[in-house]
């Protein structure tokens, strides 16, 4: 049975800005969702209220509302639209699920005769409420462990009593683990059990025995409305039970589970989503299994609704999860569907890997100082990388080069730790860098035995670690030129970097390159092909490994590619990595984009980017996709073998811009603004230069690279000063200091974190208002794409503040000013393509703060608030195919439109709150106002200085 007809109009809900624990992966669902729905002729509403993500791009649905996600909201645009059917909130994560069981509550889905599609209130309910939850599984035979639920704080003390400690609290109806915590000792209890009853938006917790050292588990699942139901994936956490998912490293498919107990758990999984309710879609279910021989399997939860880890899923299998549900909740069965990567099987099928996800988090906890830096039940990181390997060591070494911490894989690279305290104090305390730290533990000789005992990370992993760590010994023993074939080769396919390899022998990365090139040790590229290539597959999504020869009868050598390159003019657009704090989903946002608009200029598209959550990692965005570390070796061994025209590195970020200076070096041509200028604008001495000759102001400045020269400096520059490292993002290391020993302080602790830099201070001008340009320049004429300005005072970063477009209260002579000097900059720095340019305005004069010639953060807003594609018009300006006066720009904006900063201090409750010049905020959404008179206005800018901190 097809689709039902009675479906036309579907709004759906969006996730909101990014916080910790609800990211871009419901970006990517939402994107998904609406092309799904699209492709069925079903007219599409959106909510949401973030500007920056694709999903919230005019072109992602028919109507797109960038409202706050309220009820208030959802009955302005169901009044608009009465021809709405139905509402799917599924793709929208907790924001969306909360909004739509407040909508029904009130009853405003019966009063508009909107149907819910996709989920069942009822399964909802079920779920969430830990004490119905827990009184199904036992119902339905599934196991839990012990645990009661608290509504007062007197019924929590009981229940402690009774099961004695260690504790698992967890708050109802939350996000990425909000409110859940270990409880050790009974001195700790009653602090966080109010913490939990008061962070539940219905003031219940549920108190569980914890099951430390138990591993942990996920299955994702689909079912059609047949209940036909397959899985998806298996995944696996590496950190055992007591680490929020979303902060533990995980592998797929699983590597530790028998085959018994994996059905098994297939049939528990399958039973719980047949019982919790009467739904068509995705669902989520996480498991606990004994250490032990006995493999006992308990419940954890069960989440009806794609998740973060239906994005990890998608991407790990090729099997695009929101795009198939949606698909399914429109009424569609998985036998009516095709296999999305064949086109010619059916999507009623289970995915087989031939070969190893392993996804590694990415956390910043730098930017929160003084922050509690322990993995536990509440999520903390901010994104996420995976790598993708034909073993779990190439995987494992592929997602430590992802997550740019200047690492370059496992260990062989003298940055490991080596005092046995540490390394003891680090396995135990479960920290972000754990991953790294069982290598130095296993290179200082502590037995795999105690390792296990302390992190109860299965003994299987353990291993894995440990025969890395004997082939580095072993190619130690070698140099370079004796250096065997076959060792080089069992390195590469362990996953090890040539510049690891290159540490351990002792000698430049670019000899061992040369060594691998002479003895015909390349990578090659196998497809992700959904079924173990036992079909064709159409889609190029591809990841790289090293395979061993294959000698024919003829007696030629050979290793099989599956990458075929084409005769067409390509394009690499290198993407933004894992997000983090001051780079986030808008720079995916512009890469997806770039890739839109290269291919209508007739180019072959090729993205690079190994972000499992974002919309530019999803197989049919370009034509070729690389499931890569952006990380120097594997870009440059894929564009030896594509060949393209050039590679688009000012829509990815910092993470892009990195790497210009290599593809520079080698003779790869970088599409728009030269590495020159790049690196100009980045130097900040060369760039006061650059703006002393073009007569435009800036604060006194001065370059130190000592914290004596920084001493010296300051008599002449006189407090306060901002200290700034060059080539660093979001502000990183930025301060403002009102003393020497201020100064001296931070500029030590400046270049022990970031040795060699080179560091700017700046004389900070006190009181100054702060706005910022972008425009798009062709190196001979420059269109201010928006002007905006910010509410908090010059000292907040750009990326914290509140930023009104257009500006509200700058004089025509200043705005005046703000243009002369973008232009003037743009055409300086041979700009072509994006720029970004902040002021600080202080006495009616413009000064300049710094300029970047890239794609910024503030993009994506100015184009959704002005309703232009403008990174599609820069690409095709980069790409020398139109010029600035060849587009007919046409903003349109009534009122005004702010950028509102999001953060996510509810993870760090003991951290400093106050904002300055680096960068705290996780993500941002859009408001449009009518008028300055405006309530929303008037309270932000009543509250501009509050939180300034130097």
């Amino acid at each position: 049975m097809p689709k039902r007809k009675d479906l036309n109009s579907i709004l759906i809900i969006g996730s909101g800005p990014i916080i910790i624990g609800q990211a871009c992966e419901f970006d990517y669902a939402g994107s998904q969702s609406l092309r799904s729905l699209s492709e069925d002729g079903i007219e599409t509403i959106l909510i949401n209220s973030n500007p920056a993500t694709i999903m919230t791009d005019p072109s992602m649905a028919d109507h797109v509302y960038l409202k706050p996600l309220t009820t208030k909201s959802i009955i302005e645009i169901l009044k608009e639209h009465p021809q709405i059917d139905a509402v799917l909130p599924t793709m929208g994560g907790q924001t969306a699920l909360n909004l739509c069981i407040e909508a029904d509550k009130k009853g405003i889905w019966e009063d508009f005769g909107v149907e819910l599609i996709g989920v069942d209130i009822d399964a909802i309910n079920v779920t969430e409420d830990r004490e119905q939850f827990r009184e199904l599984m036992l119902k339905i035979g599934v196991g839990m462990a012990p645990q009661a639920t608290a509504t007062s704080f007197l019924k929590g003390k009981e229940i402690a009593q009774k099961f004695g400690f260690p504790l698992v609290i967890r708050a109802s109806y939350t996000l990425g683990g909000a409110g859940a915590a270990i409880v050790y000792k009974p001195e700790d209890f009653d602090e966080l059990l109010s913490y939990g009853l008061e962070i539940s938006p219905i003031h219940e917790v549920m108190i569980d025995k914890a099951l430390m050292g138990w591993k942990e588990y996920e299955l994702e699942l689909l079912r059609d409305k047949n209940d036909n139901v397959v899985i998806i994936c298996a995944i696996e956490n590496m950190d055992p039970m007591g680490i929020h998912t979303g902060d533990s490293i995980t592998v797929a498919p699983a590597m530790t589970l028998s085959d018994k107990t994996y059905q098994k758990m297939r049939d528990m999984a399958i039973h719980m989503m047949r019982s919790i309710g009467d739904f068509e879609g995705g669902c989520n279910v996480q498991f606990a299994v004994s250490p032990d021989e006995a493999e006992d399997i308990i419940a954890i939860e069960i989440n009806p609704r794609v998740s973060r880890s239906s994005a990890l899923a998608s991407k790990a299998t090729g099997y695009p999860i929101a795009k198939i549900a949606t698909k399914l909740a429109i009424g569609y069965s998985l036998d009516e569907l095709d296999n999305q990567i064949t086109k010619s099987t059916s999507a009623l099928f289970e995915p087989t890997l031939d070969y190893v996800i392993v996804k590694i988090p990415r956390w910043n906890f730098d930017k929160f100082e003084g922050s509690d830096r322990t993995l536990g039940l509440q999520m903390k990181s901010v994104g996420e990388v995976m790598g993708i390997g034909r073993s779990f060591q190439e995987a494992l070494h592929k997602a430590t080069q992802s997550l740019e911490i200047k690492r370059n894989g496992l260990g062989a690279d003298g940055k490991g730790y080596k005092d046995y305290d540490q390394i003891i104090s680090k396995l135990t305390i479960p920290s972000w860098d754990r991953v790294f730290v069982i290598y130095d533990a296993i290179q200082m000789g502590i037995p795999l035995s105690r390792i296990h005992e302390i992190t109860k990370i299965d003994m299987w992993f353990l291993r894995q670690y440990e025969e890395l760590y004997q082939l580095e010994k072993e190619i130690s023993k070698y140099t370079i030129a004796t250096l065997t074939k076959e060792l080089l080769l069992e390195a590469k396919q362990k996953g090890f970097a040539d510049r690891q390899i290159a540490h351990m022998l002792d000698c430049y990365e670019s000899e061992v390159y040369n060594k691998r090139t002479e003895l015909n040790v390349n990578r090659v590229y196998k497809l992700v092909d959904t079924c173990a290539a036992e079909f064709k597959a159409m889609t190029p999504y591809y990841y790289s490994t090293f395979e061993a020869e294959i000698e024919k009868p003829d007696g030629t050598r050979y290793v099989q590619n599956d990458s075929i390159v084409t005769d067409k003019k390509k394009i690499v657009v290198l993407g933004s990595g894992p997000n983090r704090i001051g780079q986030g989903i808008e720079f995916d946002y512009c890469c997806v984009h770039g890739v839109l608009a290269a291919a209508e200029c007739g180019y072959e598209t090729i993205m690079i980017n190994c972000n499992p959550e974002t919309v530019s990692t999803d197989f049919d965005t370009a034509d070729k996709l690389y499931f890569e570390p952006v990380f120097w070796e594997h870009i440059y061994d894929i564009i030896r073998h594509e060949k393209p025209e050039g590679v688009i590195v000012q829509l990815g970020g910092q993470t892009a811009l990195k790497l210009a200076e290599k593809l520079s070096k080698y003779g790869i041509k970088i599409i728009g603004t030269s590495f020159e200028s790049l690196d100009l604008a980045e130097d900040r001495g060369s760039f006061s230069k650059l703006l002393q000759e073009n007569n435009i102001p800036f604060p006194e400045f001065g370059v130190a690279e000592t914290a004596d020269e920084a001493l010296v400096l300051a008599d002449r520059l006189d407090f306060p000063l901002l200290v700034r490292p060059s080539y660093v993002l979001g502000g990183q290391g930025m301060k403002i200091v009102i003393n020497k020993e201020e100064l001296e302080q931070h500029v030590v602790d400046l270049l022990h974190k970031i040795p060699n830099n080179k560091l700017l201070l700046d004389h900070y001008l006190d009181g100054a208002i702060e706005a910022e340009a972008d425009a798009i320049c062709d190196g001979k004429d420059v269109y201010i794409i928006g002007i905006m300005e910010h509410i908090e005072p010059c000292g907040i970063h750009s990326g914290d503040s509140n930023a009104t477009l257009p500006p509200f209260n700058l004089g025509e002579f200043v705005m005046q000013q703000i243009k002369d000097h973008t232009k003037k900059i743009a055409l300086a720095l041979n700009t072509v393509g994006l720029i970004n340019i902040q002021f600080a305005i202080k006495d009616d004069m413009v000064y300049i703060i710094e300029a970047n010639p890239r794609a910024s953060r503030t993009v994506p807003f100015i184009a959704k608030a002005y309703k232009e594609p403008y990174v599609n018009y820069a690409t095709k300006v980069m790409l020398g195919e139109k010029k600035v006066k060849d587009f007919d720009f046409k903003p349109r904006l009534e009122g005004y439109a702010i950028k509102q900063p999001v953060f996510s201090f509810n993870k760090f409750p003991n951290v400093n709150k106050n904002l300055g010049p680096e960068m705290k905020s996780t993500g941002e959404s859009i408001l449009f106002i009518d008028s300055l008179k405006d309530d929303d206005f008037y309270n932000l800018y009543a509250r501009r200085k509050m939180y300034l901190s130097k």
